[in-house]
């Protein structure tokens, strides 16, 4: 009864401490688990395809379960994710990177995208199971080398369908996850974030997070420090606030996103400024779009190509294993704060469409 009543913080750190005290072992399986863990793995790979695969699972999963609120927040972001790949390819960047920077970034991108929907969507597959079975599986997240941290959660949100903990948990799971295999990766580090740090903070559209909801309208964050795994929890919290908090934004994204496929293209909230179809003139001197966020009279729309069109589908290799969780602390992240937060972007990220322009017009190729 003393567990029960407990404040359900004070019961997750208490059982992250006994967890980081004794030694952890796989606990033993049945035949049937053993099939089911395959099956698993086995769709998780199907829809790891690409960005688009993903982004749509993850979308038709949190329509399924509307509980688990993080499953709707990483559609969201990966549909930025998406936008960032295919930027590489668009109206802008195909002039101011090379084809080789644009080639390593892309591999950076895509990796973290395909790191964490290997991480995350076992999870709910497993938590879909449990559901479907009646009874909690999440002691087989170890086989699928999913942290213990997250089995604590999950079995608490078994308990208590606290859905604030369970997303604010996975927030940090995610990008604890990324954080030795790709932020603190060597080559990551030597080829990509030194090389663009620059970039990813003062030019392009890489460090806004973008919720488009009804007609134009954009809600969102700016990441200022990738590089700190204190500042991109700390934006998942702010960016989840933003989704869930307000009522009217989170019912007109999810409207929205119901509405709208995910292709990659930024065609896909603002197809006014936006096209997937290069409608520039080869050969032609470069003519700028934007004045005020809208178009130009008599200009053309800027190139945004779809995902399928930039990128082709790449081969990954095996998530590094071992688990992040090693302070029951992290807890504190978990404590619901009162701030704020309004989503205003819309002029933020217009300002960096128009620096963009100008960048390209004047073919000033950013170095390194």
């Amino acid at each position: 009864m003393r567990n029960r009543e407990r404040p359900p913080l004070e019961s997750i750190s208490e059982k992250l401490k006994k967890k980081r005290k004794s030694s952890l072992s796989l606990p033993p399986i049945t035949k049937s688990e053993g099939i089911l863990l395959d099956k698993i793995k086995q769709k998780t790979r199907e829809y790891n395809l690409n960005n688009v695969t993903r982004t749509r699972a993850y979308l038709d999963f949190y329509l399924r379960y509307p509980d688990i609120h993080w499953a709707f927040l990483g559609h969201m972001v990966s549909r930025n994710g998406g936008w960032n790949m295919t930027d590489l390819k668009g109206e802008f960047l195909a002039r101011l990177m090379t084809k080789k920077d644009r080639q390593l970034f892309f591999q950076f991108l895509e990796r973290g995208n395909w790191l964490i929907f290997q991480d995350v969507y076992p999870q709910f597959l497993l938590y879909e199971e449990s559901l479907k079975s009646r009874k909690p599986l999440f002691h087989l997240f170890a086989y699928l080398n999913i942290s213990t941290f997250m089995e604590t959660i999950w079995n608490q949100f078994w308990r208590t369908n606290d859905t604030y903990i369970l997303t604010m948990a996975l927030v940090i799971n995610e990008q604890s996850y990324l954080e030795k295999r790709v932020v603190q990766n060597p080559q990551y580090q030597k080829d990509v974030l030194n090389k663009f740090e620059f970039l990813l903070q003062d030019w392009l559209s890489f460090n806004h997070i973008l919720f488009p909801y009804g007609r134009k309208n954009l809600a969102g964050q700016t990441l200022h420090q990738f590089e700190s795994l204190h500042e991109r929890i700390l934006l998942g919290k702010r960016l989840y606030k933003i989704l869930f908090k307000n009522k009217e934004i989170h019912q007109k994204a999810v409207e929205w996103a119901k509405s709208y496929q995910h292709t990659g293209s930024r065609k896909d909230y603002w197809p006014h400024i936006f096209n997937s179809v290069n409608e520039g003139t080869p050969g032609f001197p470069y003519q700028l779009h934007l004045k005020s966020c809208q178009l130009r009279p008599g200009a053309k729309r800027i190139f945004s190509p779809m995902l399928e069109m930039a990128w082709k589908n790449v081969s990954q290799n095996e998530a590094e294993k071992g688990d992040w969780f090693t302070d029951w602390r992290v807890v504190d992240y978990l404590v619901e704060d009162e701030e704020i937060i309004n989503g205003e972007i819309k002029d933020e990220y217009c300002k960096t469409l128009e620096r963009l322009e100008l960048a390209a017009l004047a073919k000033k190729a950013i170095t390194f």
